[in-house]
């Protein structure tokens, strides 16, 4: 029986995917409070989406991670279009 060349830690195809998913999300996330023009709003949604993330970083069920970025996608959304007509 061959051993497997991973270390015991690597993370599976699925699991990089999905941590490639959420990295994504979080840096579309930041790039969006960039352009909140109040400054004291912009540093509520940064620390807001900072600890959400970091709240949520032990999260290993599939479904549970799954759901969660369904969530911050909706939000995100949510966010660029009260941008928008911010600025219109």
């Amino acid at each position: 029986m061959a051993s497997s060349r991973l270390p015991s830690g690597a993370l599976t195809l699925k699991q990089f995917m999905r941590r490639q998913q959420v990295l994504l999300l979080y840096r579309k996330i930041l790039r969006a409070i960039r352009q909140v023009p109040s400054e004291a709003n912009r540093k509520y949604l940064q620390d807001w989406a900072r600890e959400e993330f970091k709240r949520n970083k032990s999260a290993t069920e599939e479904d549970t991670i799954r759901m969660m970025i369904t969530q911050g996608n909706m939000q995100l959304k949510e966010l660029e279009r009260t941008l928008a007509l911010a600025k219109s």
